[in-house]
């Protein structure tokens, strides 16, 4: 027996079911930021991933390299903001071309480093590009973490379905329930 080749109506449908497989797998939504000579770029994420703590080392994938992805495959170094919720319309802005990104009512400021900050994040993991794979039309960057920066407390923003949610923890619940 044989694997699958790329036109074959098998690797189709297997593409399809792998899609519906991480559609059902809630992922937190991560927005990552940088400085390019052309100005600031950025993405919404759902495929960031701790790879070591020592060293310090997250991944994360963009699916071209051309455009904001290729901008930030191009800096020199990079914030990935972990969003919170609320921060729905700011995921959504950097998920589409064409909307209006890095605008004052976002509340952006540029750290002494350069690079875009959201403050209103939870979280901002800043580092340089490690590496580089390429796995078909995307790429996987390893992203050798050179700071953490605290931002603003909240439930983390998650993507499911095709749909934004959060989540709350049981002991935050249980306190809102008493």
């Amino acid at each position: 027996m044989t694997a699958p080749g790329p036109g074959d109506d098998t690797a189709v449908d297997v593409t399809e079911k792998f899609k519906g497989a991480f559609r059902h797998h809630p992922a937190g939504v991560a927005l990552v930021s940088a400085m390019t000579a052309e100005g600031p770029v950025g993405l919404t994420l759902s495929s960031v991933a701790s790879v070591s703590a020592d060293p310090a080392v997250l991944v994360f994938s963009v699916t071209r390299a051309t455009g904001s992805a290729g901008g930030i495959l191009s800096a020199p170094s990079m914030l990935v903001h972990f969003l919170v919720a609320g921060q729905q319309p700011i995921a959504d802005a950097f998920a589409r071309s064409g909307e209006p990104r890095f605008t004052p009512e976002q509340g952006w400021q540029t750290l002494p480093t350069g690079e875009p900050f959201l403050p209103s994040s939870r979280v901002a993991v800043r580092g340089t590009i490690r590496e580089t794979h390429r796995v078909g039309p995307s790429a996987l960057i390893l992203l050798d973490v050179l700071d953490v920066i605290d931002g603003t407390p909240g439930a983390p923003l998650l993507y499911h379905d095709r749909r934004y949610d959060s989540l709350v923890s049981s002991a935050v619940a249980g306190s809102a329930q008493g």
